[in-house]
């Protein structure tokens, strides 16, 4: 079974396309968007457990350069 979430990401002013590029070269991501609003990417990320999904988002993504914030949101099939 794979879990799956968005990831939604504030970024220094100026820096949401590199982030957003960086973001989806690592393995585990599956799309990631430059949008407008309170947030500068959205991200969908896959990975095989819960733990595995935060650490990718914790080792990986949060280490990009120019990101201020993330929010991880679980996918739930209701």
């Amino acid at each position: 079974m794979v879990m799956s979430a968005y990831v939604l990401v504030q970024t220094e002013v100026g820096k949401a396309a590199n982030v957003a590029q960086q973001i989806g070269s690592i393995a585990g991501v599956v799309n990631a968007d430059d949008v407008t609003g309170p947030y500068d990417v959205i991200a969908k990320v896959e990975a095989k457990s819960v733990d595995d999904l935060g650490k990718l988002v914790v080792s990986q993504v949060q280490q990009i350069e120019g990101i201020t914030r993330t929010i991880t949101c679980p996918i739930v099939n209701l």
